[in-house]
């Protein structure tokens, strides 16, 4: 049976999260814009260590100047091993008049989530603010080996997300790529008539990909896979979004404006999709009511097990308004 997203947390879009660098008024103007489904205002990487208290203010201003509409905001704050993170904390959720997520890089142990619990709990209840959720990343060695736990650990959590970059560095593995293809992480094939062995990439990344999306279904969160670096290569990013859907997730991020439709696209059910799952449930519901426990759909048999991935399917495709 399919793990849906757990009931009691917010059923929020996912597909493409957009990230803009929290420095600039003018991108994160452009991003409110957009059609992705969640804006990440980053505090983090995309900021030099001296622009990041001006930056937490940039933010917090457009937080409030700018409509969102009802359009899912993040705040990407800095780790919890900085001097900045209690500031970025404390001041986006007591200040920021519109925050429906706070991103936090590195997360280690479900200890970190406690004390991130902790915090804003008391601004909530001190300032009377909305819930804010929680977004974390899984991006080091310790991380993933406690992925499970981390992301059973508070009821505020809604996501996680794979920092790719981060977590090669973690791991000592020899790449500078961000999410794309190692090439040296390959097999040779056996000669052929000639005797050329083409090499096969294989998916450096698949163990980490698969651990946080079993965690994430086991809890009922999102999960969702990181950056593809290379905003040039929209064929790279569709396989590499594509690869993400295949294993489970719910979306990937986007460094780059131009990479949001091609995420939104592949990370829909089609309109064939959708209408295969309202007629499997359709036949099983009519198979029930004749005593019926299997029935054949487009040739193929379906049963029971099948409803909870054809509703899941169903229920995602009305969030998004696909017929």
């Amino acid at each position: 049976m399919t793990q849906a997203i757990d009931p009691d947390r917010p059923a929020r879009p996912n597909r493409s999260q957009l990230s803009v660098p929290g420095s600039s008024a003018r991108f994160i103007e452009k991003a409110a814009g957009s059609a992705a489904d969640i804006v990440m205002l980053d505090l983090e990487d995309a900021v030099a260590p001296p622009d990041k208290p001006q930056a937490r203010r940039t933010v917090i201003e457009a937080l409030g100047d700018i409509d969102w509409g009802d359009r899912t905001v993040s705040v990407r704050i800095n780790a919890l091993d900085t001097p900045f993170m209690y500031r970025d904390l404390i001041e986006v959720a007591e200040q920021a008049p519109r925050v429906d997520l706070i991103m936090v890089p590195k997360i280690n142990r479900p200890a970190d989530v406690h004390l991130l619990d902790v915090l804003l709990s008391q601004i909530e209840a001190a300032t009377g603010r909305p819930r804010i959720g929680l977004e974390l990343q899984i991006e080091t060695a310790e991380g993933l080996q406690n992925v499970d736990a981390i992301a059973a650990a508070s009821p505020r959590v809604e996501s996680l997300h794979f920092g790719p970059g981060d977590y090669a560095a973690s791991i000592g593995a020899r790449t500078v790529s961000i999410g794309g293809p190692v090439p040296d992480y390959a097999v040779l094939a056996e000669p052929d008539a000639a005797g050329a062995r083409p090499p096969y990439y294989g998916d450096a990344w698949h163990y980490a990909l698969a651990r946080i999306v079993v965690a994430c279904r086991a809890a009922g969160v999102r999960p969702v896979d990181g950056p593809y670096a290379d905003f040039r290569d929209p064929e790279g990013l569709r396989w590499s979004a594509r690869r993400a859907s295949a294993l489970g997730f719910e979306g990937k991020w986007a460094i780059h404006p131009d990479q949001i439709a091609i995420l939104n696209e592949v990370f829909s059910p089609t309109a064939d999709e959708v209408a295969r799952a309202r007629r499997i449930l359709e036949a099983l519901a009519e198979g029930e009511r004749a005593n019926r426990g299997a029935v054949a759909i487009d040739g193929r048999m379906v049963d029971a097990a099948s409803i909870r991935q054809a509703e899941v399917l169903v229920a995602k495709a009305e969030r998004l308004g696909i017929a």
